[in-house]
C-alpha cells in the first residue's frame, strides 16, 4: 500500500485521462476480443521502431503473414512508413492503443513502459487488477542489478534475455515465476551480422545518470539545466569532445568523431558543442542508433548497454568512468558484470589514457585485441540470425 501510494503520487493529470480511456475500452475490447482471438500487440517505446520490437514485428510480417500482429507507434514518428509499410500500425497512447492493448492475447515491448499509458498500466498490472500476457523484449542486455525490473514491479509473463550469464542472473535475483525467463536472443542483433563499417569512426556514446534531469515532461527546464551544466557528466564529457588530443588523433589518423549522448540527455543536447572540425554532435531523431553501431568502428562509452550490441559486431571499445562510486550508489546496482574482467575494452577514469588508448587503436585501423575477442566468444552464448525465429516460436508455443 506505501508503494502504491507513493505510485499514486506520480500521476499527472493526462494519466486521469488515460484511466477514464481504458475504463471506456474496456468493454468494447471484451466484444473485440471475439473477432481477434490471436492478436498480437508489438511496440518499441513509440516516439521510433528501431529496438527489439520493430524487428520481431518485421519477422512476424515477413515469415507469418497469418499471425494478426499489429504495431503501436506515433504517426509523427521518423519511423512510421518503415512500420506501416510491414503491416497494421495503430496510434500509440490513442483510444484504439486501449482497445488492442486490452484485446490482446499477448502484449509485447522492448520498453517496461510500452503500453498506452505507463502510469496507468502499472497500477493496472502491479497491483493485479488487470491480468494480461506481457513479453518482455528488453532495450539492452541486462548486467546491473535493476530493481525495477524485479518481477515485483513488473509482473512480465516472459523476460527474453541474450547469454547464459544475463539468464542465470536474472533468473536467481529478480524473482520471476520458474520458465518465465528464456534466453532467446536480441531480435535486433540479427541485423549485426552483415553490415559496412566506414573504418574511420569513432563513435563516443555515453549513457544517462539517473541525479540529472532528464524527464522531459519538466517543467523546470532553465533550473535543469544549470544542474546539468555544472555537473560532473557534462564538465567530462564537454572536456572529451573539445580534446585538443582527440583533434590531433583524427587529423593524424583522418578519422571522425560522432558524438551520441542518451536519448534521456538529449534534452540538453545544445549544450554540446565543439570546435573539432572531424567531430559531430549527432541529434536524436536524425540519427539511427543501430546504423550509427554498425558504421562505426570504433566506440567510447561509460556504462551503455549499446557496448554489448557493438562488442557482438566484434568491435572494438574503451569505458572513460569518471563517476563510479556515485553511479553505482544513485543509479544502478553492481550486478554479475566486471568491467575490469569481463568488459570488451579498458577502463579508464582519467582524459590522458583514454586518448592514449584511442591513438593506439587509431595508428592499428582499430583492430581488436585477442583478448576481447575471446571474451566475445565467452560471453555471448548465442550467435546466429535466429533470435528473431526463436522469439517467435517461444511466444507462440507458450500461448498458441
Amino acid at each position: 500500500m506505501k508503494k502504491f501510494l507513493e505510485k499514486f503520487k506520480d500521476v499527472k493529470p493526462i494519466d486521469i485521462l488515460h484511466i477514464f480511456l481504458f475504463l471506456f475500452a474496456l468493454p468494447i475490447a471484451l466484444v473485440y476480443k471475439c473477432f481477434r482471438r490471436d492478436l498480437w500487440l508489438v511496440c518499441d517505446n513509440g516516439v521510433e521502431a528501431a529496438d527489439n520490437g520493430f524487428w520481431l514485428f518485421k519477422y512476424v510480417c515477413e515469415n507469418h503473414p497469418e499471425q494478426d500482429c499489429v504495431f503501436a507507434v506515433h504517426k509523427t514518428s521518423v519511423d512510421y512508413e518503415k512500420v506501416s509499410s510491414l503491416g497494421k500500425t495503430v496510434e500509440y497512447g490513442s483510444f484504439m492503443h486501449w482497445i488492442l492493448y486490452l484485446t490482446a492475447k499477448v502484449n509485447i515491448s522492448s520498453q517496461k513502459g510500452g503500453k498506452p499509458n505507463y502510469a496507468v498500466c502499472y497500477l493496472l498490472e502491479v497491483y493485479g487488477i488487470l491480468h494480461n500476457n506481457r513479453v518482455f523484449l528488453q532495450h539492452g542486455i541486462t548486467v546491473h542489478d535493476v530493481e525495477f525490473l524485479h518481477y515485483e514491479n513488473t509482473k512480465m509473463s516472459m523476460f527474453v534475455t541474450t547469454t547464459y550469464r544475463e539468464w542465470k542472473f536474472i533468473e536467481e535475483r529478480f524473482g520471476y515465476p520458474e520458465g518465465s525467463v528464456k534466453l532467446l536472443g536480441f531480435t535486433r542483433f540479427d541485423n549485426l551480422h552483415s553490415f559496412d563499417t566506414d573504418p574511420r569512426t569513432i563513435l563516443i556514446m555515453p549513457t544517462w545518470r539517473s541525479w540529472l534531469g532528464t524527464n522531459a515532461l519538466s517543467k523546470n527546464l532553465e533550473h535543469d539545466r544549470k544542474n546539468f551544466l555544472e555537473s560532473d557528466y557534462y564538465k567530462n564529457w564537454s572536456s572529451i569532445i573539445n580534446s585538443k588530443r582527440l583533434e590531433e588523433i583524427c587529423k593524424k589518423y583522418d578519422c571522425k568523431v560522432l558524438f551520441y549522448p542518451h536519448r534521456d540527455t538529449q534534452r540538453f543536447i545544445d549544450c554540446f558543442s565543439s570546435d573539432n572540425p572531424y567531430l559531430t554532435v549527432c541529434e536524436y531523431g536524425k540519427y539511427n542508433v543501430q546504423e550509427l553501431l554498425m558504421r562505426s568502428s570504433f566506440m567510447v562509452t561509460d556504462h551503455s548497454s549499446v557496448q554489448l550490441d557493438f562488442a557482438y559486431m566484434k568491435k572494438p571499445l574503451t569505458y572513460f568512468q569518471f563517476d563510479n562510486d556515485r553511479y553505482w550508489k544513485y543509479h544502478y546496482q553492481k550486478g554479475y558484470f566486471d568491467y575490469e574482467k569481463d568488459g570488451f575494452g579498458p577502463v579508464f577514469t582519467e582524459p590522458d589514457g583514454l586518448m592514449d588508448y584511442i591513438s593506439e587503436r587509431a595508428a592499428l585501423s582499430f583492430e581488436n585485441e585477442e583478448k576481447y575477442l575471446q571474451r566475445h566468444k565467452d560471453f555471448f552464448t548465442l550467435y546466429d540470425t535466429d533470435n528473431s525465429k526463436r522469439n517467435y516460436e517461444a511466444i507462440k508455443e507458450r500461448w498458441g
